[in-house]
């Protein structure tokens, strides 16, 4: 009877709807085979060079080259390494930054890292990079932020297919694209997993983070919803990060995390990211007494995951409570790159925190401020600070160490399980955690004798050699080898 009509009537849409499924996919496949073939063809007319050899083309995706973080670092220190490894071919980035030139993108490279490229670089300049700002997506932002990463990857290899794609920002959804439309050999250099364990452990347990809000918090529903949506998008991220052909991370801490979520372990290396550990190393290890006193320093971008409030707290709760005997006058300088308008915006309120806490007179902050001056801080620098949980890896914890500065970070990620580790036995720096950790970590390391101090110094200085740009070329190179075979 009526059951027999009802498994009639889904049988009777299931079936038609099935082949309606089938052709349409059967019609997409056709269409990108034929874009496939199309950019193939526009390639072959574009990459004989003037003697009539094939040119190879290097390109790497990295919307965001002007802004003078880590992640920048990487990116030009893997070109500086393939220029002269494969000087005969041309190198392209895909670039977000449209209100400036070519030409000032490499003087700010210069400017901010010390890197002058041997060849020329071609920039193709991308006009949808607000399709991959967080500020587009109130919700479902790594959804938002990962689908408008393919519209942006999709201009990027309408203007220019290369041969070999590198997406050195952690845009890994358009690994398929360049990879099965464009026929490219691709590599990614992961800085840190889109998603990532701890990510869902966090929503798991109903912690609130700077990622998971309160209300969906207190709501057992929405956070078993949004567990869900965190399960898929893993599943998906690992389906999209596989199609690397070569995937460098940056990291023990980044390599557990896409071991476990790309699951391509026979390709996968850690490269550890280029410090410029060099131009430290001038910096004399004796404290120089020019005023009396402690500088403690913070290098890092005003991103909200870098946590500075922690610091001024730290900073007050030491002041407040007369940690340090007979205190010296101590000062908290806090520097770092400023993105956009969020960024400056974040760097007044925490004006305005150090105001409400009482401790605006020994709290500076230094916004974009040039190498030198970065440098000139970290030589006169008592104390390094980093209150980032979770950093992926850390590289200004690793120029605080080189420069000489006595290392204070957080007891996460990179700098807990790579970099403040013992070297030969000696330590090499503090961790902490909590707001009561770090002031009192910091009235011990103030606590301590000059001698004492110097030889953590000592200890800190010689073990981050390893995070040379020399031992950075050698790896990076070594990996991406199988790009160009």
């Amino acid at each position: 009877g009526l059951l027999g009509r009802h498994n009639w009537f889904f049988y009777s849409l299931f079936f038609p709807g099935l082949i309606v499924c089938g052709t349409l996919c059967v019609c997409l496949v056709i269409v990108l085979w034929g874009i496939r073939l199309l950019l193939q063809r526009k390639k072959k007319l574009v990459s004989t060079s003037k003697n009539g050899k094939n040119q190879m083309v290097i390109a790497f995706f990295h919307p965001y080259c002007n802004a003078g973080g880590g992640g920048e670092r990487v990116l030009w220190c893997a070109l500086r390494a393939l220029q002269k490894k494969y000087p005969e071919a041309v190198y392209v980035v895909y670039t977000g930054d449209v209100n400036v030139s070519g030409q000032q993108i490499l003087e700010g490279a210069f400017r901010r890292f010390n890197i002058r490229l041997i060849h020329p670089v071609q920039f193709v300049f991308l006009r949808k990079r607000y399709l991959v700002e967080d500020s587009l997506y109130p919700y479902f932002t790594l959804l938002g932020q990962s689908l408008g990463s393919i519209f942006l990857g999709w201009e990027a290899l309408m203007q220019c297919v290369p041969d070999v794609y590198i997406d050195s920002m952690g845009y890994a959804f358009t690994l398929p694209l360049f990879k099965y439309i464009g026929g490219c050999q691709v590599g990614s250099y992961v800085h840190y997993p889109t998603i990532s364990t701890d990510m869902l452990s966090v929503v798991k347990n109903q912690n609130i983070g700077f990622n998971n809000a309160a209300f969906i918090t207190r709501n057992p529903f929405l956070s078993k919803v949004k567990l869900i949506y965190y399960y898929v998008f893993a599943f998906i991220y690992g389906l999209v990060g596989s199609c690397s052909d070569v995937v460098m991370v940056n990291s023990s801490w980044t390599l557990n995390h896409i071991l476990s979520l790309w699951k391509v372990g026979n390709c996968t290396n850690i490269v550890y990211p280029p410090c410029d550990v060099q131009t430290f190393l001038d910096i004399p290890l004796h404290e120089k007494k020019v005023t009396p006193g402690h500088l403690l320093v913070s290098v890092g971008q005003f991103r909200p995951e870098k946590n500075h409030p922690l610091q001024i707290r730290a900073f007050a709760k030491l002041l407040n409570k007369k940690m340090v005997e007979s205190s010296p006058s101590l000062k908290l300088v806090l520097i770092g790159g400023c993105r956009n308008k969020d960024d400056e915006l974040r760097v007044n309120q925490l004006r305005r925190l150090s105001e409400d806490l009482g401790v605006q007179e020994y709290v500076e902050f230094k916004i974009n401020i040039p190498f030198d001056e970065l440098k000139n801080y970290l030589s006169e620098a008592t104390i390094g600070l980093h209150t980032m949980w979770n950093e992926h890896f850390g590289i200004g914890v690793v120029e605080c160490m080189a420069a000489g500065t006595i290392i204070l970070a957080h007891n996460s990620g990179g700098p807990k399980l790579d970099i403040v580790v013992p070297h030969e036995g000696d330590i090499t720096g503090f961790l902490a955690e909590s707001e009561e950790d770090y002031a009192e970590t910091i009235a011990h390391i103030l606590s301590m004798s000059a001698e004492k101090r110097l030889q953590i110094r000592k200890s800190a200085r010689a073990s981050v050699s390893r995070f040379s740009d020399q031992e950075f070329e050698v790896t990076f190179l070594s990996s991406v080898e199988k790009l160009f075979k």
